[in-house]
């Protein structure tokens, strides 16, 4: 299985310069390229000079590029029978999307066609995010908050032309927005090829990485007896003893409230995250029942969503995750007796109604 990389972020955020990176540094990886032709930052005014037909390129340091002309999925196709062919080699792909894309479709690819799914591992989606006009973008593009929603890992580039305040409100605001994705800032596109590769974030194991910050603001936000969320409703009806999560409902929701310290902007963004935990295990069949339904009505709306279950009469975890309405489900590592049995899930979407899910959830516990 080839590992496949999708790189995206807004017009300006840097993925230009990082790609002229992977595709000059002697790291020593066979690297396919598949530049979208159809952005403005076309990596190949920048480092490649060739005409209009469709071209392999092969650079110095063992990699290749390839512009889109047409569909992703053919593009894949003929790259895999190059490979195997012997005309070309190379043991990853990394996709530049135009910095206008939606990575829904791009990733999707991966699942709906089972010629692709059989020679391709999707391995994760990073967005660049340029710190100076951020919040900006988000607030003027839905395009920028999905791909913030659907990344894996997040880079904020360009910090060096603000100040270290900005730089923490913005991370604070993605983290809402994204609490599953690990943020760093990056300059000039030098991210360890390490913090690029090999992220396993559609993999189907048992660790599911939250913020812990993200949680920490949670649980501050339920050790007070009346938090008041945005719409006015209360969110203090959970008991004090138990300020990381109630024992019998168990869903810590959060969606951009700030209960910090700090002072932040408040952004109403379409684009929010919630998670839910419970000490309870789920009974199989209710939850599946329920998760289907929630799939069917709201799939469109749900960008990622991912979790590590705890099942009635199961002794494994069982992980679970997708992209809109594709969720896979695997068994995983067997809980250990020192292990604490949990469940913890994370959902990122455009204005999904978090109640009617945590409430349909809680009703789905053994």
């Amino acid at each position: 299985m080839i590992p496949v990389t999708i790189l995206t972020g807004f017009l300006g955020s840097g993925k230009t310069t990082l790609l002229k990176r992977i595709l000059n540094e002697k790291h020593g990886m066979k690297i396919a390229v598949i530049e979208n032709e159809f952005g403005e930052e076309n990596i190949d005014n920048e480092i490649l000079v060739q005409d209009t037909s469709e071209q392999i390129i092969q650079m110095s340091n063992g990699c290749i590029c390839c512009t889109i002309r047409g569909d992703l999925s053919r593009v894949l196709n003929d790259l895999a029978a190059k490979k195997q062919a012997g005309e070309v080699d190379f043991d990853r792909v990394v996709i530049e999307t135009t910095g206008l894309a939606n990575p829904g479709p791009v990733a999707q690819t991966f699942f709906m066609d089972d010629q692709i799914a059989s020679e391709f591992l999707l391995d994760a989606i990073i967005t660049l995010v340029d710190a100076k006009h951020a919040n900006h973008q988000l607030d003027q593009h839905e395009v920028v908050q999905r791909q913030v929603g659907f990344a894996d890992r997040l880079f904020i580039t360009k910090a060096d032309l603000v100040d270290e305040r900005h730089v923490g409100d913005l991370r604070h605001r993605l983290l809402h927005m994204n609490p599953k994705a690990a943020i760093k800032v990056v300059n000039f596109g030098e991210a360890d090829i390490k913090e690029i590769f090999d992220l396993r974030g559609f993999n189907l194991n048992s660790k599911l990485e939250i913020d812990p910050d993200f949680l920490s603001e949670d649980e501050h936000a339920h050790s007070h007896a009346h938090a008041h969320d945005e719409h006015g409703h209360t969110q203090g009806d959970h008991d004090h003893e138990h300020a990381n999560c109630d024992h019998d409902h168990g869903h810590c929701d959060h969606e951009g409230h700030d209960h910090g310290h700090h002072h932040h902007a408040h952004h109403d963004d379409k684009i929010k995250s919630f998670v839910y935990r419970s000490d309870r295990p789920f009974d199989p069949n209710k939850l599946e029942d329920f998760l289907g339904g929630i799939l069917q009505i709201y799939g469109e709306h749900l960008l990622r969503y991912k979790g590590v279950l705890y099942m009635k009469g199961v002794d494994r975890k069982v992980v679970f995750q997708g992209v809109h309405q594709m969720m896979g489900s695997d068994l995983a590592a067997k809980w250990q007796p020192a292990e604490k049995k949990t469940n913890k899930m994370v959902f990122i979407g455009i204005e999904l109604p978090r109640d009617l899910i945590t409430d349909g959830l809680d009703a789905c516990l053994a």
